[in-house]
C-alpha cells in the first residue's frame, strides 16, 4: 500500500461493521467550539471535509452554522449516507458529495474551510496529505484538522487490546511540534497545534472483547477521568486527540 496503511477494503469492512452509524448530530458535537469560532471569526460560507464519510462534520456545519458544506471520501457507501442524513433531517441534496482519491483529484473548487478529522494519521508522509489539503483551500482560507493522539495511555490500549487497528496509524505524525513544524513549512499562518480533551480511551471492536478485557478498560478509564476532574490539564500522555489550525 505504500503510502496508504488502508485501503478500500479495510473501508468497505469497517464501515460495514458498524451497526449504529445513522446517529443523530447535536449542537454540542466533539470539536464545535473550534469550528463555531473559525466560522464565525472568518465568515466562513463554503466548507468540505475530507476523508469524511459518514459526514458528521459537513452535517454539523451545514445545520448548526449554516455553511454550505462538501463531503469528500475515497470510499462513500450510498445507503449508510443515506440513513445518517435522514436521521438529521436531511436530504442527499444538501450535502454534495465527491467519491475519488485525494491524491488524484484536481479540485474544481476552492473553498473557505477544509477539515479533516481522522484521516492524516493513516498515511506515512505526513506533510504530503496535508498538503493535499491546501489544494482546495482558497487562499486566505482556514485550515482544521484532527487527528488521535496514540501517544497517550488510549495509544497503549490500542496497541494492547487492538493491534490491527493501531498497525493502520502513523504514530510518528502524533506530535504537535512534528505537525506545526510541517505546517510552517508550508507556508502556512496563524499555526495552532496542540492536545485536547483532558482524557479518554476507547476500542474499536470493544463489542468482541471479553468481559474482564472490557472490566479492565473501564477501570483505566475511570481512574482517569477521576484524576483529571481533579486536575484538570491536557497533555501528551492523556488526551485523546491533535487539534491543528492555520490559515492560508
Amino acid at each position: 500500500m505504500g503510502n496508504q496503511l488502508t485501503d478500500r477494503q479495510f473501508w468497505t469492512n469497517y464501515w460495514e461493521s458498524k451497526p449504529d452509524l445513522a446517529i443523530q448530530i447535536n449542537k454540542d458535537y466533539l470539536f464545535h467550539q473550534q469550528l463555531e469560532e473559525i466560522v464565525k471569526t472568518n465568515n466562513v460560507q463554503t466548507a468540505i471535509e475530507l476523508g469524511g464519510f459518514p459526514g458528521y462534520y459537513s452535517i454539523f456545519l451545514h445545520r448548526y452554522l449554516g455553511v454550505k458544506t462538501t463531503l469528500f471520501d475515497y470510499f462513500i457507501h450510498p445507503d449508510i449516507l443515506r440513513k445518517v442524513l435522514d436521521k438529521n433531517g436531511l436530504d442527499e441534496s444538501e450535502i454534495p458529495v465527491i467519491e475519488n482519491d485525494v491524491f488524484q483529484y484536481h479540485p474544481e473548487q476552492k473553498y473557505d474551510l477544509v477539515l479533516s478529522c481522522g484521516l492524516i494519521e493513516h498515511f506515512k508522509d505526513t506533510r504530503d496529505i496535508i498538503e493535499r489539503h491546501l489544494e482546495f483551500l482558497k487562499p486566505g482560507g482556514t485550515l482544521f484538522i484532527t487527528l488521535p493522539n496514540f501517544r497517550s495511555i488510549n495509544g497503549w490500549v490500542q496497541k494492547t487490546f487492538d493491534r490491527d487497528n493501531y498497525d493502520k496509524h502513523y504514530i510518528e505524525c502524533m506530535d504537535t511540534e512534528y505537525l506545526a513544524a510541517i505546517m510552517e513549512e508550508l507556508g502556512l499562518k496563524s499555526i495552532k497545534s496542540s492536545y485536547f480533551g483532558r482524557y479518554s480511551v476507547w476500542l474499536e471492536n470493544k463489542d468482541q472483547k471479553s468481559g474482564i478485557t472490557k472490566a479492565f478498560i473501564k477501570s483505566i478509564w475511570f481512574i482517569g477521568k477521576v484524576v483529571t476532574t481533579l486536575i484538570p490539564f491536557e497533555s501528551k500522555f492523556l488526551s485523546p486527540y491533535i487539534v491543528l489550525e492555520a490559515k492560508k
